[in-house]
C-alpha cells in the first residue's frame, strides 16, 4: 500500500530543503522502490532550475550528475534513477502537497518569514507538466509563494 503518513518536521528556517521534501507522503507501492522520493523530489526541483522540461532531461540530469550528488548527499547510488522512475513518481505523488512544501521551505528562507510581503517571486520557474493543475499553488511555485493571488 501507498504510505500516507508524514513525518513529523521542522519547519523552521534552519531546516533545509531535504527535510521539507522528506516531509512529503510517498505515494509509491513499497516494493521495487530503489531510490528515496525526496531524492528523486530534490533532483527535480534541480532540474527545473536548470530549465530542463522533459523526463529524459531529468534522467540525464541524475545520470550527469550521480557521483556529485552520491558524493554531496552522502549516497552510494550505482545508477542513475530513468525517466520511467520519475514519470512513476509523478503518477503516484502527491503533487500538490510538493507545491505545498516547496512554497513553505521559500517562505522559511526568509528572514523574519512572509508576514511582510504581499508576493514572493522564484525566478519564474515553474513546476511544467505536473499533471495535476487544480490550483495555481501546485503549478507555480512563484504563485504558490503569493499570500493574496489577486496580488500585483
Amino acid at each position: 500500500m501507498p504510505e500516507t503518513v508524514s513525518p513529523a518536521v521542522d519547519f523552521s528556517g534552519d531546516a533545509d530543503l531535504i527535510s521539507f521534501l522528506k516531509a512529503i507522503p510517498d505515494g509509491r507501492y513499497r516494493h521495487g522502490v530503489r531510490y528515496p522520493q525526496w531524492y528523486l523530489l530534490l533532483v527535480t526541483v534541480l532540474v527545473i532550475l536548470s530549465q530542463c522540461r522533459s523526463s529524459r532531461d531529468l534522467e540525464a540530469f541524475a545520470k550527469r550528475h550521480r557521483e556529485t550528488l552520491n558524493q554531496a548527499l552522502g549516497l552510494n547510488f550505482k545508477r542513475w534513477p530513468t525517466d520511467a522512475t520519475f514519470l512513476y513518481l509523478f503518477n503516484k505523488a502527491h503533487l500538490e502537497q510538493f507545491g505545498e512544501v516547496l512554497q513553505a521551505w521559500m517562505i522559511s528562507q526568509i528572514p523574519g518569514g512572509a508576514t511582510t510581503l504581499d508576493q514572493l517571486v522564484c525566478d519564474g520557474k515553474s513546476l511544467k507538466g505536473s499533471g495535476l493543475i487544480q490550483s495555481v499553488s501546485s503549478a507555480s511555485p512563484a504563485a504558490a509563494a503569493s499570500p493574496s493571488p489577486g496580488a500585483p
